[in-house]
């Protein structure tokens, strides 16, 4: 038996434990480590395809379990965050539990993805660690700000709740070819992102996703009045 199709399950759990201890992390308030460990987690999702690509080592169980690891790293961890701020806040002890709102509309994402054939080149709605990486960047850089204002972090999970499940086409970075006119919204959206970390730094990460929301939009629109 070839050990090469197991790598990319290896590193998928790797994925999964990292979005685990992140998740420990988040109930206790500590954000900067959980920041960094989805962001590691992020990583390892991105490694595992790249290594059943190059290896050749795709498998059924591997799609069911990159799938199951992204729901702890991408749907339950960024709901806990929530959940951990609006606790920090001042606001009604219930209305907390709004947060876990991420997770259910995360797991409806995915199983939404893995039943449909037309999201292999770019997806429909939110990818699910884009909206983890929104939230972590979120509790990392302007934590203060939401816990004082827990209403907008409120409103906030309703919308990207509903950005999860919607029919939004959202761009992917995935290229098969360097040439300008093929990516153009892919080199657009990779100037704004470096004028964001020269700008913001390391509190980056969710004006970033927002300029990715912005972008798959515009380039949505613009393509439905070409067609």
């Amino acid at each position: 038996m070839s050990v090469n199709k197991h790598i990319p399950n290896a590193i998928t759990m790797l994925n999964l434990f990292s979005g685990c201890v992140a998740a420990y992390y988040a109930f206790l308030g500590n954000f900067e480590v959980t920041f960094f460990l989805i962001l590691l987690a992020g990583l390892f999702d991105f490694l595992d395809g790249l290594a059943a690509r190059l290896l050749k080592a795709y498998s059924p169980m591997g799609k069911e379990l990159d799938s199951l690891a992204d729901m702890v790293s991408f749907g339950l961890v960024p709901g806990i965050v929530i959940f951990t701020m609006l606790d920090q806040s001042n606001l009604n002890e219930y209305l907390k539990f709004i947060g876990f709102l991420i997770p259910v509309f995360s797991a409806l994402r995915l199983a939404k993805f893995n039943i449909d054939e037309n999201q292999t080149k770019s997806f429909i709605g939110l990818p699910t660690p884009a909206n983890a990486f929104f939230w972590i960047g979120l509790s990392y850089s302007f934590q203060s700000f939401f816990v004082s204002n827990p209403i907008y972090l409120i409103v906030l999970t309703v919308i990207f709740s509903s950005l999860l499940v919607s029919s939004i086409p959202m761009f992917a970075l995935k290229v098969s070819s360097l040439k300008w006119k093929d990516n153009i919204i892919q080199y657009i959206f990779l100037i704004g992102v470096i004028v964001l970390i020269v700008i913001f730094g390391w509190n980056a990460l969710t004006p970033v996703i927002a300029w990715y929301i912005v972008s798959s939009v515009i380039s949505a629109i613009f393509l439905k009045k070409t067609e």
